[in-house]
């Protein structure tokens, strides 16, 4: 079953190292693929509404066909690391072509983008810097696969 992670705007220096490192790891249990699109420019005259909305497109033209799409948001459902393990083992079982999940930049994501997708994913309540965000969950797509195989990673 293939991932895919879309991502407005790529990691910064400081955490390109440990993204990269979990996303590799996670590629060990996954078929993951990564694709970063260009934040939009935003000014002081532009409505934030108008910036997700260029973004959202971006994002919707690189989403593979037939996966789920996954919107991770502060409002979306929390779940724990197995619930999370159980989702993507549901959706291998199950024969699906895969999962996508769409992380917004500075502003979020777009509102339909977000109504439009599968399912909404919390991974705080907390407001977090989309690449903090990005380096939480290639961990915990990690774990999953772990948690899958039975390997030892997960202590929870």
């Amino acid at each position: 079953m293939k991932l895919t992670l879309v991502a407005v705007g790529g990691p910064s220096r400081l955490l390109d190292p440990p993204i990269r490192e979990f996303e590799a790891r996670a590629g060990r249990y996954w078929k993951l693929e990564t694709l970063d699109v260009a934040p939009e420019k935003a000014s002081k005259n532009r409505p934030v509404t108008e910036v997700r909305s260029a973004e959202a497109d971006r994002i919707r033209a690189v989403i593979p066909d037939a996966t789920e799409v996954v919107a991770l948001t502060r409002t979306g459902n929390t779940w724990s690391s197995r619930e999370l393990a159980r989702y993507l083992n549901r959706l291998a079982v199950g024969g699906a072509a895969g999962a996508t999940f769409v992380l917004g930049g500075a502003y979020g994501l777009d509102r339909q983008l977000v109504r439009d997708a599968r399912l909404q994913l919390s991974l705080s309540p907390m407001t977090l810097p989309h690449e903090l965000a990005r380096l939480v969950l290639a961990e915990q797509l990690y774990r999953a696969g772990t948690i899958i195989r039975g390997e030892p990673y997960h202590k929870g």
